[in-house]
């Protein structure tokens, strides 16, 4: 999905805008640079002269017309004085040059039809601004990552999911993988899945998050089977908490028909509960139990609140 439509339709009006801002700037100069330096436009019109009679001397031979050579040279007469013409009026030589915030696309966002890198850095911000964590993803990622919380099973737990998640990031562009994080309370489910929003959105797809009360209330919104297109068409959706909204036959079936469509689109979800799989089947339904054990890699995490020591350590210093 990357951006949709809207989204993308609005970033190029940004380089619209950017381009009449430069256009208008420019214009603003050569009213300038007429009224401070008049010369610079009669040599500007003596160029532009000179190469059309160079053009029709070459469509149109005649013994009278310059040589090679004496072209050449009157054009670099003419060219020097028209940069003496503006530095003498107080000019830069570049003034009346095109401006371009960005040189290589000139403004389009496109090189030929490639994305201009400063088009896809657009776009990654657009993404993360969309995501809904943008703030939160400044400590929830790989860089911050830390095994020093953990000990025995619990280690070995939270190095096989750290893998998992950089499994699903390799081959997301080829295999749509699900999460599923489970475990106490503070053992890293939310820090993993904002680790892998973060490198995601840095590689231009789209991340978008949701606490299951706010999932909820979007399908609420929209009716259950009308739903915001875009949220079965985001690359990645992640739903942190589940099992902390209050759940009903409305919201079982809500879920159901998230999960499944998003599976049958191929898009992939990563889900974080402190509910067990036996929980989910009780509170949910015995059917989205096994649709996400046949379709989500379970990742069991336990060890200590792993906030509550970071507060205690913050707190002793």
């Amino acid at each position: 999905m990357a951006l949709g439509n809207t989204k993308m339709q609005a970033i190029l009006k940004e380089y619209e805008a950017i381009r009449t801002q430069n256009r208008d700037t420019l214009n603003a100069r050569r009213d300038q640079v007429a009224e401070k330096a008049p010369a610079y436009f009669d040599y500007h019109n003596q160029i532009i002269s000179l190469c059309m009679k160079r053009t029709n001397s070459a469509l149109y031979p005649d013994t009278t017309t310059d040589t090679s050579s004496d072209y050449q040279t009157s054009l670099a007469a003419l060219r020097k004085a028209k940069e003496q013409a503006l530095i003498k009026a107080g000019f830069p030589a570049d003034y009346l040059e095109p401006i371009y915030d960005c040189p290589d696309c000139q403004d389009t966002g496109f090189v030929a039809t490639a994305q201009c890198n400063c088009l896809k850095r657009r776009m990654v911000r657009a993404l993360y601004a969309q995501s809904g964590i943008e703030h939160l993803l400044e400590t929830n990622n790989f860089s911050t990552l830390s095994y020093e919380y953990y000990q025995g099973a619990d280690l070995e737990a939270f190095r096989g999911a750290v893998q998992v998640c950089h499994d699903m990031i390799e081959h997301f562009s080829t295999r749509k993988d699900n999460l599923l994080f489970t475990g106490t309370v503070g053992c890293g489910k939310s820090f993993l899945s904002g680790c892998v929003a973060k490198e995601l959105m840095d590689r231009s797809f789209s991340v978008v998050y949701f606490s299951a009360s706010q999932l909820f209330d979007i399908l609420y919104q929209n009716g259950l089977y009308n739903s915001q297109e875009d949220l079965y068409n985001y690359d990645l959706v992640i739903v942190d908490d589940l099992g902390s909204e209050v759940t009903n036959s409305v919201v079982t079936a809500a879920l159901f028909t998230f999960l499944n469509e998003r599976i049958l689109r191929g898009k992939s979800t990563i889900i974080s509960t402190n509910l067990s799989l036996s929980e989910m089947k009780d509170r949910y339904s015995e059917r989205i139990a096994s649709r996400i054990i046949q379709n989500y890699k379970i990742c069991k995490l336990s060890g200590p609140d792993i906030r509550i020591l970071q507060k205690r350590l913050t707190t002793r210093k």
